[in-house]
């Protein structure tokens, strides 16, 4: 490696800034007028998230506003400001409301300011993570280590951040079905091997029978188990139907453990599964979607006891871990494994033994993506600025808060619920004595629909069986407790006033 003196020298550093190439430059003309504008929307952002809880959760979107984000493709530059003032006027009053206290709809985390100027960050460095030596990859290789360490995964386990726990579990079943196969699904397919196939609750993400059809699996190859009341996996069924599918001639090779169900947040039992999967061979991968951050806590992360004995793990860090969306992460207990599963680079991404395209194992060699975000950033920063225990506080608030909002509601006789309410969900229903089941849900419904679109609170809907409730999932570090006293009263107060007297 020569020297400093011996390298070409390409002149002396200009002065001012150099001018931009002639035509079709894309940095600021002016950038005393970009930092203006930029400030601006600092100022903006920073107030927009002390006022989040002052206006309405979600607004119906105007057919104006519809009409103006369904315009041709600009072929001209408009002015900085008239693209803010869009983005004020079109974008920002009709977002879902995740940001908002009174947020109870589905599984969505509500972010966080920091999270926020990581994403900045990230952005202006515009890091490709897909490989090579760079300091963005040592930062996902902390993120890696962190995860690797609050799950208890040896130090040759390996992780990726990814999308979400859609693509987490794609990665980590590729991981089972190579091991089943003996890596020949990545030679000849799928063609010559017996039917494999899988196990899981009926209460199963969607993403999970997804991940069975992208794979060449087909969704009918995974088995929906039967659960126990708290909407847990029955073991005994589980091992029942293993036994029926080896006598069929087929090859069960992994289990699909769920670590909070997004039905009413049911954890399986993973110790058990542990041992069955062990007793017949199988993989087993947990679904720890946003359940995972139950590790953070002291006095709940005992819930998750048996995780550490999973062959991978796939969860979100966009949801009980507020990283700005989207940031999931998946993790292998055996690295060799994994990257067998998905290495294999070609010549023009040969690695050196030094420089900037050195290292022997590339993000890209443990997933599909070459191109790749600097996702880790913000999960990187987010852990540091506010600390695991800070957000694993937060967690345990959000479980307290749902069992205080189950109390209220069994003690309420025109509220029924709907099921457990064991962690951060809860499902009810108003009731009246003397209407059918159809008219309950009819009733519900209204309800549901008048809460949302008067921007009065977000719950969402569900439906057990052939009854339809009000599902309250609580992944919100802003919910307050008059929040949730708020949603019961409105409840009652509709309910009250849409049912017929008389």
């Amino acid at each position: 490696m020569p020297d400093d003196t011996t390298i070409p020298s390409f002149g002396p550093a200009p002065a001012d800034p150099p001018s931009p190439p002639p035509g079709g430059h894309l940095d600021p003309d002016d950038w005393g007028a970009f930092r203006a504008s930029l400030h601006r929307v600092v100022d903006e952002m920073v107030d927009r998230f002390q006022s989040q809880g002052t206006g309405p959760v979600w607004k119906p979107i105007p057919q104006g506003v519809r009409d103006a984000l369904a315009e041709p493709l600009p072929r001209t530059a408009r002015s900085l400001d008239e693209v803010l003032n869009r983005v004020r006027r079109d974008v920002l009053p009709y977002t879902l409301g995740n940001t908002h206290p009174r947020f109870f709809g589905w599984v969505h985390g509500s972010g966080t300011p920091v999270g926020a100027m990581a994403e900045f960050l990230a952005a202006s460095m515009n890091a490709n993570t897909g490989g090579r030596h760079h300091g963005p990859i040592l930062v996902e290789d902390q993120v890696v280590s962190w995860v690797r360490r609050l799950f208890d995964f040896p130090p040759e386990a390996a992780g990726l951040v990814v999308s979400g726990t859609s693509m987490a579990t794609i990665v980590g079943l590729t991981v089972a079905r190579y091991r089943a196969t003996r890596g020949l699904d990545r030679r000849e397919g799928l063609r010559d091997s017996p039917p494999l196939v899988g196990y899981t609750t009926r209460d199963g993400h969607q993403s999970i029978r997804d991940a069975f059809s992208l794979l060449g699996l087909g969704s009918s190859a995974l088995r929906a188990i039967p659960m126990l009341d708290d909407g847990s996996m029955d073991p005994v069924a589980l091992e029942r139907r293993i036994a029926e599918d080896v006598r069929a001639g087929r090859k069960p090779f992994a289990v699909i453990a769920t670590a909070g169900s997004v039905t009413c947040g049911a954890i399986d039992d993973l110790v058990r599964i542990s041992e069955i999967c062990r007793d017949h061979g199988l993989w087993m991968h947990v679904d720890a979607a946003f359940g995972a951050a139950l590790r953070l806590s002291p006095t709940l992360a005992p819930r998750l006891d048996g995780i550490e004995k999973a062959d991978s793990i796939a969860f979100d860090f966009h949801k009980w871990f507020h990283v700005p969306y989207d940031a999931g992460f998946v993790l292998v207990r055996d690295g060799r494994l994994h990257t067998d599963a998905f290495g294999g680079r070609e010549d023009y991404l040969t690695s050196l033994d030094q420089g900037p395209g050195s290292g022997d194992t590339w993000p890209c060699d443990l997933g599909p993506e070459l191109s790749r975000g600097f996702r880790a950033f913000k999960v990187w920063f987010q852990l540091q600025a506010l600390g695991a225990d800070a957000i694993g506080q937060a967690v345990e608030r959000n479980v307290r808060q749902v069992r205080k909002l189950a109390s209220i509601v069994d003690r309420e006789r025109e509220l029924e619920r709907l099921g457990p309410a064991d962690l951060n969900i809860i499902s009810f229903r108003y009731r009246t004595e003397d209407q059918s089941n159809a008219e309950l849900n009819e009733l519900n419904r209204e309800i549901l629909l008048d809460i949302q679109e008067r921007g009065l609170a977000l719950p969402s809907p569900i439906r057990k069986g052939e009854t339809f409730g009000i599902r309250v999932c609580l992944c919100n570090h802003r919910t307050r407790d008059a929040d949730l006293t708020a949603l019961v009263r409105v409840v009652l107060e509709l309910g009250r006033s849409l049912v017929p007297v008389g």
